[in-house]
């Protein structure tokens, strides 16, 4: 697909953009700009595929979830034991809520076999057929026609345990729409992981500086700087169509060869690949709320240095460690999938999943994040973070959505610096001193693809070369 690419400041020229590793930039309006915020809600989030929920949430005939976009609240249910629907949320009278989902509360859960609005009394099946509407003969038979009182429909649709809704009844499928990222995911079976733990906030940035902060490692350098005594984190960036995937590599004058990991991996290079691994893992696991690893890596990491002799190569450190880690995990009834290292090694690190979704995976956990637009507000979003994770069967946590200030009391401390990133970040884009996002050509092709699909969908905020 071409791409417009501004050069200059009224010079366009259309180029090809596959590999996005010419230096780019691109206008900070998409994130300060109140008419674009209100623009997004027609060009953006109308169009796309958009992950609501997770099946687990919805087991039951009659489950139902609430799902907030902008000024869009989607009601997405359960119908039949196989069969789910999703409707936008508006009595077709006179425009109530039949449920009520105000943004502070993210949504809102339960079980109903029908729905009654709460103005006049109005009621609708699970199919979204209006059975009964008050004193149906003052209408005059114009009521007759199902299509004036039936809910919109909304398309829905699931992939890796995710509820998908799309509100464009003629967009592509799912399976198209997630394209290779799907694919490569596949392996992981994310549909068989359930609920850690999950909390949210509104916070003081806008959407898209959110799920930025989780495109890249290449901030880890300068925001977490306690992991760099135990773990490597240059890393590289691939886009893959609207979807995006970072992975750890070897830094030189070249750029390196990519050699993708997971986080899944040993530590520090040059230390002892026993020792570091252990680190690495109850680092990564304390401080980032008993996520981006398990409990059992963790354990089977801690005895490689009783289980292997001084000088075992790193491969077989991490072959060893996994073998005992799956060990583990089925004496406590928990089956991994069987993922090649090929497979493994094309996964990288996280993936982003257009246009507000980012999945760090494991093969037996992920740590994933939403960001979503609070009202038209271009200065506040709606922030989630949740672990998913195997667990026996029937002994998953019973979770819900938890609402926490954005402090390390709450979050750990991984993820509340990266929220001092998020704020500030988004105030300094408003001063005057400002001359425009660099980013970086290999880290950050996730960041640069973000904003060229995005502005494929707005009609604004091309790309443009640095020369």
């Amino acid at each position: 697909m071409n791409y417009q690419v501004n050069i200059g400041a009224d010079d366009q020229v259309n180029v090809k953009v596959e590999d996005l590793s010419e230096p780019l930039s691109f206008p900070v309006e998409a994130y300060l700009s109140p008419e674009y915020a209100r623009q997004e809600g027609d060009k953006l989030w109308a169009k796309v595929w958009q992950h609501a929920g997770r099946v687990e949430e919805i087991p039951n005939v009659g489950d139902y979830l609430t799902y907030n976009i902008g000024r869009d609240s989607i009601i997405v249910i359960r119908t039949a034991a196989d069969t789910i629907k999703a409707y936008h949320n508006v009595c077709s009278h006179r425009g109530r809520q039949l449920i009520d989902a105000p943004p502070e509360s993210n949504g809102v859960r339960g079980n109903r076999r029908g729905f009654v609005c709460g103005f006049h009394a109005w009621r609708y099946d699970l199919e979204g057929n209006c059975t009964f509407k008050l004193d149906e003969q003052d209408w005059k038979g114009a009521l007759s026609d199902e299509s004036r009182t039936k809910l919109p429909q909304v398309r829905v649709d699931s992939w890796g345990g995710w509820l998908f809704i799309n509100m464009d009844l003629n967009a592509i499928p799912l399976r198209e729409y997630m394209d290779e990222a799907g694919d490569i995911l596949d392996p992981f079976e994310l549909g068989k992981m359930r609920y850690k733990w999950r909390q949210w906030v509104i916070f003081d940035c806008n959407w898209k500086t959110a799920i930025e902060a989780f495109m890249e490692p290449y901030h880890v350098a300068g925001t977490h700087t306690q992991m760099l005594n135990n773990g490597d984190y240059y890393a590289y960036s691939a886009a893959y169509g609207l979807h995006g995937v970072s992975g750890f590599d070897v830094r030189n004058t070249g750029n390196g060869v990519k050699q993708a990991s997971t986080v899944t991996r040993a530590g520090k290079e040059g230390k002892d690949p026993r020792i570091s691994t252990y680190e690495l893992q109850n680092e990564i696991y304390t401080t980032v709320n008993n996520a981006s690893t398990t409990e059992t890596l963790v354990n089977a990491a801690r005895r490689l240095v009783d289980e292997l002799p001084e000088g075992t190569p790193a491969p077989e450190v991490i072959k060893h460690w996994l073998a005992r880690a799956r060990e583990d995990d089925a004496k406590r009834g928990i089956t991994w999938p069987t993922i090649t290292p090929e497979q493994q090694g094309k996964a990288g690190l996280a993936w982003s999943i257009f246009p507000n979704m980012s999945i760090l995976q494991g093969i037996t956990f992920a740590l994933c994040y939403r960001a979503r637009p609070y009202g038209d507000d271009p200065n506040k979003c709606i922030f989630e973070t949740y672990a998913i994770e195997r667990f026996p069967i029937g002994a998953e946590p019973k979770t819900e959505w938890v609402y926490a200030e954005a402090t390390k009391e709450k979050w750990g401390l991984v993820l509340s610096q990266d929220f001092s990133n998020m704020a500030a970040v988004q105030r300094g884009m408003h001063s005057r001193g400002f001359r425009g996002t660099l980013p970086n050509p290999h880290q950050e092709r996730k960041v640069t693809n973000f904003h060229r699909n995005l502005a494929d969908y707005m009609g604004a905020g091309a790309l443009r070369l640095l020369k």
